[in-house]
């Protein structure tokens, strides 16, 4: 079974709170004379009874410890003063982003020809002009990416014309003659023969297209 926390309150008895306070404010006192001395730390105790009498206990001075802690609280206050300030610009600076975005986003639906009902006419000129003028950047960049891939290509074509004129030459054979655009890719060569060449084989037997004819029946 749990038990519920007991609720403190103030004792109502005068005598039973006196005698209360008595031995609550010597233990406290111990405690902190305790800690001091166990703890090698600098301890400051006031207590004031119902009846306005001082009771304190100091590890050292007690107003050099009071001293200490007014500096302490100050230098927090003053350093806890820029971090506000610092959180309230980036509040501010949230805010504006916000709405840069909310105005992009208005922006990018007219583009898009979405939202041009309350669009001016002067807004509907800027709109066109700015597509114009996206349009005319795509296209250059367009034809400059062609003419780069063009120029790979040229000079792939060359690299495989002077591997296939090495590899025919490595075996005896006349490099392919192709078109005359491809021709004019293959590298120069003041040596090579023309490109009209006659054949020297000797063929033996009727041509090919009468092998293949044949005679009709009863002749």
């Amino acid at each position: 079974m749990v038990r519920g926390k007991t609720q403190m309150r103030r004792i109502e008895n005068a005598t039973s709170r006196q005698v209360t306070f008595s031995k609550r404010r010597n233990g406290l006192l111990k405690k902190a004379y305790e800690l001091s001395v166990l703890c090698d730390a600098e301890v400051a105790l006031i207590i004031f009874s119902p009846r306005g009498k001082l009771y304190e206990f100091a590890s050292s001075s007690m107003q050099e410890t009071i001293e200490r802690y007014m500096r302490h609280t100050k230098e927090a206050r003053l350093s806890k003063q820029p971090t506000e300030q610092h959180m309230q610009h980036l509040k501010h600076e949230a805010a504006n982003m916000v709405k840069k975005i909310e105005l992009l986003e208005v922006s990018k639906r007219k583009l898009l020809g979405e939202g041009l009902g309350s669009c001016s006419l002067e807004e509907l000129h800027q709109i066109e002009q700015q597509l114009e003028r996206s349009v005319s950047n795509i296209r250059a960049r367009k034809n400059q990416v062609f003419k780069e891939q063009i120029e790979q290509l040229k000079e792939k074509g060359k690299v495989l014309a002077a591997e296939n004129a090495r590899l025919a030459e490595k075996c005896g054979m006349h490099p392919f003659q192709g078109s005359k655009e491809q021709q004019e890719n293959l590298p120069n060569d003041e040596d090579s023969s023309p490109t009209s060449e006659v054949e020297t084989e000797l063929f033996i037997g009727p041509p090919p297209e009468r092998r293949t004819r044949r005679l009709p029946p009863g002749n």
